[in-house]
């Protein structure tokens, strides 16, 4: 698979990465079953980032348990700042923030053990808001963590002025946020611009949009926003020199934008693994004219839409 330079860090990191909040969904009675097929059938086709979470239920355990084997072959990056209550004590997904430097200090030491590892390549701030940016604790926190070893580099996940701030502030290696067909406020805000010329790495998260093109209804009430922008662009007529399948002119659309480094997209289907690795490595570029339609139709149905993440 197609590799790209990382910003400035010096990682080659493949143009499709691998997203782990899915897994840690499935019934409990088959996730490790699942989780091992699917990570260790991402790493056989070629995708070498894994993106997960501290508050992704077991889900740091569950790559610890399957390929912590196999450290050498992937870029590892998790997040911290959320964490969950799991397991026996409580229910997956039950979540508590804190925003100090000491539970950031503790969440990376407890990725280091749930992962298997001895180092993480990047750790990412998990949606804080500006205030806390600002404060500057959890900042220095990660920025303690990578002068010890335990990580490689240090990043920003999230959205809008926080995402804002994250870039301008010179601070962090990497960028992830959200961006797809329906929600290109990276690109028309000028954030891809502005993270590319601190040299940051960037990522994208939600890239098929919940699968929101092509089809009339959300069946998640949180993705409701994607499917009413896709109707109303997809209300102007066919797109030019569109590919059939939906997912693929999704995945083709985001590796358009020049800034892009990788796009994460989770599944605990092996058969949709297959597939995406397949698009992304075989059947991209899609047609520059179908990418033009997509932003302009944006662009002009953008009535004051607010950035979704």
């Amino acid at each position: 698979m197609k590799t790209t330079d990382f910003g400035n860090t010096g990682l080659e990191i493949t143009r499709l990465g691998l997203g782990l909040a899915e897994i840690s969904r499935q019934e409990r009675s088959k996730v490790v079953e699942e989780a091992d097929r699917v990570l260790n059938a991402a790493l056989d086709g070629g995708i070498n980032f894994l993106d997960t979470a501290a508050c992704y239920g077991r889900t740091e355990e569950i790559i610890g348990a399957t390929v912590a084997h196999r450290r050498d072959e992937y870029i590892l990056a998790t997040k911290c700042g959320h964490t969950t209550d799991d397991g026996d004590r409580g229910t997956p997904w039950t979540e508590h923030k804190s925003w100090t430097g000491a539970a950031v200090s503790e969440s990376i030491d407890r990725s280091l053990r749930r992962l298997q590892t001895d180092h993480l390549d990047i750790v990412q701030l998990h949606s804080c808001d500006v205030d806390v940016l600002e404060n500057g604790e959890v900042i220095e926190a990660l920025a303690q963590a990578r002068d010890a070893g335990k990580t490689r580099f240090i990043g920003y996940s999230g959205d809008n002025a926080a995402a804002r701030w994250a870039v301008d502030s010179g601070l962090f290696d990497s960028l992830q946020t959200s961006f797809n067909l329906v929600e290109q406020h990276a690109r028309t805000k000028g954030l891809f611009e502005a993270a590319e010329a601190r040299g940051m790495g960037v990522i994208i998260k939600r890239p098929v949009a919940n699968g929101a093109w092509g089809k009339g209804r959300s069946p998640y009430e949180y993705a409701d926003e994607y499917f009413r922008r896709a109707q109303i662009m997809e209300g102007t007529g066919p797109l030019p020199q569109a590919p059939e399948d939906p997912i693929l002119l999704a995945l083709g659309f985001v590796l358009a934008q020049p800034q892009v480094d990788t796009i994460i997209v989770g599944t605990h289907n092996p058969l949709h693994l297959s597939s995406n690795i397949e698009m992304v490595t075989h059947q991209l570029p899609i047609p520059t004219e179908t990418v033009d339609a997509l932003q302009r139709r944006f662009e002009e149905a953008d009535d004051g839409w607010f950035q979704l993440t």
